[in-house]
Parts: structure tokens; sequence; C-alpha cells
């Protein structure tokens, strides 16, 4: 299997976060593509997970998807206010896919670091 295969298989890869992950990824050979595949996949939310999660906020679990996506301020904000009465919740639900977006284009990006200290140090 080619890495292009392994980053396709990854639950609700979007074009954009390939794109990201090629960009990201072009320089590197295939051991290091692996490792990077490795953590990332370790570190990236898909939107089904933090759609479920955010569905929760109807149930009285309000902002759990923003403390996963690490969003700790809305998540207190959410779970006190009761999704900010479910507005922020619904609005959240509807926004899953670029919330799901920014937070893996950040762990891409922090992948990347963690990588190159890795390599400074061993």
């Amino acid at each position: 299997m080619d890495n292009e295969q392994m980053f396709m298989m990854l639950p609700g890869m979007q074009p954009e976060e390939l794109a990201l992950i090629r960009d990201l990824t072009r320089n590197m050979n295939d051991s290091q593509q692996r490792q990077f595949y490795s953590l990332y996949q370790s570190r990236r939310k898909d939107q089904q997970t933090l759609m479920i999660l955010a569905i929760l906020g109807f149930f009285g679990f309000a902002g759990i998807h923003r403390f996963v996506v690490g969003d700790i301020g809305m998540g207190i904000l959410y779970l006190f206010t009761g999704g900010l009465c479910l507005i922020g919740t619904i609005v959240d639900m509807v926004n899953i896919k670029q919330i799901a977006a920014d937070f893996n284009q950040r762990q891409a990006m922090e992948t990347i670091r963690l990588m190159k200290v890795g390599s400074l140090v061993g």
C-alpha cells in the first residue's frame, strides 16, 4: 500500500486535508511519511466523532466536542450554559466540518513540529 492510500483510509478525510498532508510530506521519504501517518492518525479527529459528541449536548453534556478539539474555554462556557441554551450546540453541529478541519490542520502542523524536534534530538 502506498502512502497516499494510507492517508485516504483515515476516516472522514477531506480533499483539503489531503492536499495539506501532501504538501507537508512531499519532501519526506517513505519512512518519514509512515511516521507522520502514525503520529497524525493518533492525533486527528473525524467529523462523525465530533458530531456525536456535539449531539450529546442535547442530553446535558454540552461542550464535550469543544474540549476534545482543545477549545477549553468554549467547552466550559457550553458546559455551564447548556451549549449557550442549545443555540451554540446547533451552530457547532452545522459547522462541525470546519471545526474538525481546523483542529486537524493544527494537528498536522504540530505533528510536523514534533517530527522535526525528534530528528534534532535523536
